[in-house]
């Protein structure tokens, strides 16, 4: 079989390292009863010693060429391929199918050109899903993992920390992928909270005001929030009208979406 040539406009860099591989396949510590769902399976690098720990996987995989050389080497009793694209896929719908009345586990080397979109679309799973394993670009997983009060502290970190515990297993350097990008990668772990510890009363309002407050990141939150919220409302929930955003936690804006969502009611 011709060797696979790795296409730019699927993000494609195949993961080789067999150390890194051992690494990621010990934080995941697959049991033999889960359903798991690998995201981007390319060359099997994840794949064949998954196999070795499961009876069947399902993989969600956009290149043909890879979906026919995945279906040549493992049966449809051990593996069962999805030619999608993960950015559209409805992980729902296939955990209802092989998973009814329980929850799958998500692995994957998400392509890093579409990241942070897929991980807002994986987000909405939540109530479906046991836990996510990725590999990502380390710049997004920092951004992911970010505390208050830091540069990387953003949106996206606040967003995926709202609804899942986040964790750095670990870094990757380029050279355990084949071609090397450019980036330095990570790989990062993400637990649906059993329970919201602060729960958005209208989640399409928290995610408004998060978006809103960060729209110029050096403004002070008074001015990025101007005309949605007072400098009184940003007091009676203590938080200084005159910070930064990235200086205002997870908590501290639910309670603000929710002291809207409660005055526009």
């Amino acid at each position: 079989m011709k060797s696979h040539i790795p296409r730019k406009r699927f993000g494609q860099n195949f993961l080789q390292d067999q150390g890194v591989i051992a690494d990621i396949l010990n934080a995941v510590s697959p049991e033999s009863t889960d359903v798991i769902v690998e995201i981007g399976p390319g060359l099997a690098a994840l794949t064949q010693p998954l196999l070795e720990r499961v009876p069947h996987l399902h993989a969600v995989e956009i290149d043909r060429d890879i979906v026919a050389r995945l279906n040549e080497r493992f049966t449809p009793q051990r593996l069962t391929l999805h030619n999608a694209d993960a950015l559209n896929f409805d992980f729902g719908a296939l955990a209802r199918e092989i998973a009814p009345g329980g929850k799958i586990r998500l692995v994957g080397n998400l392509p890093y050109n579409i990241s942070t979109p897929l991980l807002f679309h994986l987000a909405s799973f939540a109530d479906v899903i046991d836990d996510m394993h990725f590999m990502l670009q380390k710049e997004v997983v920092d951004r992911m993992v970010a505390s208050p009060g830091t540069t990387d502290y953003g949106r996206l970190g606040i967003m995926l920390q709202y609804r899942f515990v986040m964790d750095r297993v670990l870094d990757v350097p380029p050279a355990a992928f084949n071609p090397p990008p450019k980036v330095d990668s990570a790989v990062v772990r993400m637990i649906p909270w059993p329970n919201l510890p602060h729960r958005a009363q209208d989640e399409a309002l928290f995610e408004e005001v998060v978006q809103t407050a960060f729209a110029q990141r050096r403004k002070t939150l008074r001015n990025n929030l101007k005309g949605v919220v007072t400098d009184d409302d940003l007091a009676t929930l203590a938080i200084d009208p005159g910070c930064r955003p990235e200086n205002v936690t997870v908590a501290q804006y639910v309670a603000l979406a929710n002291h809207l969502a409660q005055h526009m009611s």
